[in-house]
C-alpha cells in the first residue's frame, strides 16, 4: 500500500494526463478531472456494486457519442479515488500506472467507448 499526501497524489494526476496520447487526452472539453478519497455510498449503489468490489475511477456526464449536438451547462466529471488506488499499489511506480490506467478507461467512457474498446485502444 501507498500513502502520499494530497499534493503528491496530484502531482501522480497531473503526470499520468500528460503521459496519456495527445489525441485522446487533449481533445476533451469542458470536463472537470479530480479525485476523492473514497467512491460516495451512492456512487457505490448507483453502480450496483458488492461489497467486495472497488472503484477506481468514475466517468459522470453525457458520452460524446451521445450528445447528438446538445451543448451541456454543466461539465462533465471523472474522478480518480484515491483510497482504492493506493490500497491496490505496492509502491509510487505502480499507483502511477494505476492513476494512468484508471484515467485512460475514463477519458474512454468520456468518448463513449465501451470496456472491451478501451481494453483494445489500450494495448
Amino acid at each position: 500500500m501507498v500513502n502520499l499526501d494530497d499534493a503528491a497524489f496530484q502531482q501522480l494526476v497531473n503526470d499520468a494526463l500528460d503521459s496519456l496520447p495527445s489525441v485522446q487526452a487533449k481533445s476533451i472539453a469542458n470536463v472537470a478531472i479530480l479525485y476523492e478519497y473514497e467512491p460516495t455510498p451512492e456512487q457505490r449503489v448507483n453502480l450496483e456494486l458488492r461489497e467486495d468490489q472497488t472503484l477506481f475511477g468514475l466517468y459522470e456526464g453525457v458520452p460524446l457519442s451521445q450528445r447528438q449536438g446538445q451543448t451541456r451547462i454543466f461539465p462533465d466529471k471523472i474522478t480518480v479515488f484515491k483510497g482504492p488506488l493506493e490500497r491496490a499499489s505496492s509502491d509510487v511506480h505502480q499507483l502511477k500506472e494505476n492513476i494512468r490506467h484508471t484515467l485512460w478507461h475514463e477519458i474512454g467512457h468520456y468518448y463513449g467507448l465501451d470496456h472491451d474498446k478501451i481494453r483494445e485502444l489500450e494495448k
